[in-house]
């Protein structure tokens, strides 16, 4: 049973009411609906602007997965599924375009209405939409579909359910759902909602289902068959019902897709250049360049595509959980960033070729500035003047260092900060005033031989500071599994984040779950700025207070330590067979998880 603080008193659920016509009146049903300002679409647009309306249907592809899984229900906390089952099989009542900062068009939904203040918001269902199976969608379906997953679903879906005050049929095809704090992107978060079918799980129990429960989806997508832990293969639907509708057109092309599971990335890139796959996503720069010139790319069987985007970097790295001690200490955090030795490492591995991210929403309009906050941002920040990390009013800046393998001007400022949090080398070991010897424990994932590098070099530096240091690497379940349960000291991490950070960010570095099994919020962030930044960043009623917000955010984390930041993916870097082709246009957030298979197509 989920804690208590999981399980928000119950919203008022209710059947068809009759509103009164001032409250009608008081709002103008939409098409779309965006974050700040109007959607870039006008009603009758005919498809994404990143899409091609006359793509032709077919073809079967081939995309790899490492690791495993042991569940096809991604939209539950047990398990490991497919992460691309919630986007291929499933759908919401809106759609978001990738090619606006927070933009969303009908799909399920005809139409979205919100109050002026948006503490309501109200759907219209499209007739015609329909389960895989046939059944119609209903607002039934809907309201149980906002209830189980805000009760039983995965932790990304419980926090939305605690801010609905009340959700009920107000028609026949409309469902009204009204928020009980003030928050503007609430309106869209309830718009992308997965929505699921109440008869399937009549009887069943929803978050404890066997691998052979597959939730029926809405989607393009259906599973026809699979072998745990070898595939999952899925067809598009010849009766998918939103085949028209403007959202979709152009858009889910393939006919077959099936995600082949790997040990590790090496055996995956092998397999596709015996060309067992159709697409591989590359991160390394210099692989890339390098390792990318076997015969099928020569013959140009295989193509190299580049695609640039404008989103914020997020943050990749090694992430410290600071539940455990001495990581609770921003001194030993900064010790242990300065000891890694990030010049000398990209240039290891990545040929130098990769920049490092230098904040959370770096190379974005959202990041941090340089130099001491000003303006809007220090007015912000006052109020926590008190226990915000150094360097966050002043400015911070990542450590560089010499680019040598000794790195030893970083190494002595290690040093010294590790005196000043009470750590002396005896005898060649780093101990605590108890005698406690100073241990670090990296969780890793099987396959990655990126990681297995940087920490093997890392791990030089740390010992000359008298660190005893140990690598672990497990399978992707027990890693999924220890990092759920929070059972590491360090350990690979990555968020992405976009133009448009909202109520996520509660997730990812918010105080309530931050001691949670299963948070997002690895590094275990409890503080008070952080909650009340993201409280400011979403209450903003400007796109420039919400630039501040985000920006003041930004300093708190970055300053803050939790993460070691590595390098920047800048540019997205796909190689695939020559028969897939894209549209010319290109979407601002480039090539996100479900660009490919969303837009892309097979031409003979």
């Amino acid at each position: 049973m989920s804690p208590d603080f999981l399980r928000p008193a119950r919203p008022v659920i209710t059947g068809i009411t009759f509103l009164l016509g001032a409250a009608i009146a008081s709002a103008e049903s939409a098409h779309g609906i965006a974050m700040y300002g109007e959607p870039a679409l006008p009603p009758d647009f005919v498809s994404l602007p990143y899409a091609n309306p006359d793509a032709p249907k077919g073809g079967k592809v081939v995309f790899g997965n490492t690791g495993g899984y042991n569940s096809l229900n991604p939209f539950v906390q047990k398990g490991t599924s497919p992460w691309q089952l919630r986007f291929w099989t499933h759908e919401s009542l809106m759609g978001r375009s990738w090619d606006e900062p927070f933009t969303l068009y009908g799909l399920l939904a005809e139409s979205v209405e919100t109050a002026p203040d948006r503490s309501w918001v109200e759907f219209t269902l499209r007739e015609g939409a329909q389960f895989s199976d046939g059944t119609p969608v209903t607002v039934d379906d809907v309201i149980w579909s906002y209830e189980i997953l805000g009760t039983e679903g995965h932790l990304r879906y419980r926090g939305l359910w605690s801010k609905i005050d009340s959700i009920e049929a107000t028609g026949p095809r409309t469902v009204r759902i009204t928020f009980n704090e003030p928050d503007r992107e609430l309106a869209l978060i309830a718009g992308l909602r997965p929505i699921l079918q109440k008869a399937q799980w009549d009887g069943k129990d929803f978050a404890n289902a066997t691998l052979h429960d597959i939730p029926v989806g809405t989607g393009p997508y259906v599973i026809d068959s699979y072998e745990p832990g070898r595939y999952v293969n899925l067809r598009r639907n010849p009766n998918y019902w939103g085949s028209d509708v403007p959202f979709r057109r152009g858009t889910m092309n393939l006919d077959e897709m099936r995600i082949e599971f790997y040990g590790d990335g090496t055996v995956l890139f092998e397999a596709f250049k015996a060309g067992e796959l159709t697409a591989v996503r590359e991160f390394n720069a210099d692989k890339w360049e390098t390792q990318y010139n076997f015969p099928a790319v020569q013959r140009g069987d295989v193509v190299k595509t580049e695609i640039p985007h404008g989103k914020p970097s997020g943050m990749t790295g090694y992430v410290m959980n600071t539940r455990k001690a001495p990581f609770e200490d921003w001194r030993v955090r900064e010790a242990l960033t300065l000891a890694f030795n990030f010049e000398f490492i990209n240039d290891t591995i990545t040929g130098g070729a990769q920049p490092r991210i230098t904040s959370y929403f770096s190379g974005s309009v959202l990041a941090m500035q340089p130099g001491a906050a000003t303006g809007r941002v220090e007015e912000l920040l006052q109020p926590y003047a008190a226990d915000l990390p150094p360097g966050t009013l002043e400015g911070y800046v990542l450590p560089e260092g010499d680019g040598s393998a000794r790195n030893r001007s970083n190494i002595r400022k290690a040093t010294k900060l590790l005196s000043e949090a009470g750590w002396t080398i005896q005898d060649g070991v780093l101990r605590n005033a108890n005698g406690d010897a100073f241990t670090l424990n990296v969780l890793l994932q099987q396959g990655d031989s990126e990681g297995e590098t940087a920490i093997e070099i890392y791990s030089r530096a740390l010992e000359r500071l008298g660190i005893q240091v140990s690598t672990e690497q497990v399978d992707s379940a027990q890693f999924t599994g220890r990092t759920s349960d929070l059972d590491f000291d360090m350990t690979f991490f990555r968020r992405a984040l976009s133009l448009s950070p909202g109520n996520e960010q509660r997730l990812y570095w918010g105080s309530e779950n931050a001691d949670t099994p299963g948070t997002r919020n690895l590094m275990g962030v409890a503080s008070p700025a952080v909650d009340g930044l993201i409280d400011a960043m979403l209450a903003s009623e400007s796109h420039e207070d919400f630039v501040a917000a985000t920006r003041a955010l930004d300093r708190v984390l970055t300053a803050g330590r939790y993460v070691i930041p590595i390098w920047n993916f800048d540019v997205g870097r796909i190689a695939h067979a020559k028969e897939l082709k894209q549209p010319e246009t290109l979407p601002i957030y480039g090539d996100g998880p479900e660009y490919m298979p969303q837009v892309w197509w097979f031409e003979e």
